[in-house]
């Protein structure tokens, strides 16, 4: 973070001057870091399917794991913004499912190139994500509330509408229409590297990656989100824009819904408008592992990137291994307490270094 910030400490110990600018050892850099039990993380699970797992190594299972973990880590990117500003989205994965369908919809119920339903698909995917913001600055009700209430409106709104429009609870297929190799191009390509398969997601995920860390960590806008998730109250007194930050961290949320549904529809051509539930979870979950705390104020967007990396080793690992996938879920939620425990640790020793 640069030293133009808005002079809102992060929270820790200590009393002294903005710690931010202290000089410390490359050791305790490493120690402070929100994604290092992340990172110890993904390469124990990566050690251990290679190990259990003949394929897991071969190049096309690699290019799986990885086409896996984009499609998390497009959304845990921007859900680990979110909750480092303090708030968190539980609308966030129907969201995908409903920019895919806005988008298959308007492009086929008009007769469109699909380039216009993909535009008009941005623009209200988006609105969901300023919705959130608005009715959360305004209500002041918790993220909690107003994303669940979110949720079960375009969960309704995903089958009411698919089934009026189109008679089923899937929508035509479009990919017979003008501008949907184009489109396919962007949001679905594979491209071939060093004899992998490469998803294009992979890129859109790596973008955003980079973005958002640069956001964070160069930008005064960074400094907002973390004083806005540390201490909204404190954050307010001394200038921060609370209520703008976390409209636009929800819009943000909106942007990764967009660019994860159209892959979903140009990888498909049609959509189910019951998909999406749960995988909400799946993002909070990785940008936990990734370092992030629930209660705002700590994290990155590397570690997110990290912990999504986790899921997709693990997805696949299982079936590269012949395991029943139906331990899946278990593995899931050993591994979120193994690196809350983690992360709490780390976080410990990082104040305990600054005190």
């Amino acid at each position: 973070m640069t030293a133009t910030a808005p002079s809102v400490r992060p929270p820790g110990p200590g009393t002294g001057g903005d710690e931010r600018l202290l000089r410390t050892s490359p050791l305790r850099k490493l120690m402070g870091r929100p994604e290092l039990g992340s990172v110890v993380g993904a390469i124990a699970v990566f050690l251990f399917f290679a190990l259990v797992a003949d394929s897991f190594l071969r190049a096309s299972s690699l290019a799986t794991v990885l086409y896996a973990a984009s499609t998390i880590g497009i959304m845990a990117v921007p859900v680990s913004l979110l909750m480092i500003g303090g708030e968190f989205d539980l609308s966030a994965g129907v969201m995908v499912t409903s920019s895919a369908l806005i988008s298959s919809m308007t492009s086929y119920q008009f007769t469109a190139n699909v380039w216009v339903g993909v535009g008009v698909s941005l623009l209200v995917t988006v609105g969901f994500g300023a919705f959130n913001g608005f009715m959360l600055t305004v209500t002041k009700l918790p993220s909690f509330i107003i994303t669940l209430g979110t949720f079960l409106m375009l969960t309704g709104l995903n089958l009411g509408f698919t089934k009026l429009i189109d008679g089923t609870v899937s929508t035509k297929t479009i990919g017979d229409m003008w501008g949907f190799d184009s489109a396919r191009e962007v949001f679905a390509a594979t491209w071939t590297v060093g004899g992998m398969d490469l998803k294009v997601t992979i890129l859109w995920w790596l973008v955003m990656v980079a973005l958002a860390t640069w956001l964070l960590l160069r930008t005064r806008f960074g400094n907002w989100i973390f004083a806005a998730g540390g201490n909204a109250d404190m954050a307010r007194a001394v200038g921060v824009p609370v209520k703008r930050t976390k409209i636009l961290l929800y819009m943000g949320v909106g942007f990764g819904a967009w660019v994860t549904g159209q892959n979903l529809l140009f990888s498909f051509d049609a959509v189910q408008s019951g998909e999406g539930v749960g995988n909400e979870l799946i993002y909070i979950i990785a940008a936990v592992i990734g370092g992030c705390l629930i209660t705002g104020g700590y994290g990155s967007a590397i570690g997110s990137a990290v912990g999504a990396l986790i899921f997709g080793m693990t997805n696949k690992g299982i079936v590269f291994a012949e395991w029943n996938p139906d331990w899946f879920k278990f593995f899931v939620g050993a591994m979120l307490l193994l690196a809350t425990l983690l992360n709490a640790w780390v976080r410990r020793r990082a104040e305990e270094s600054r005190s």
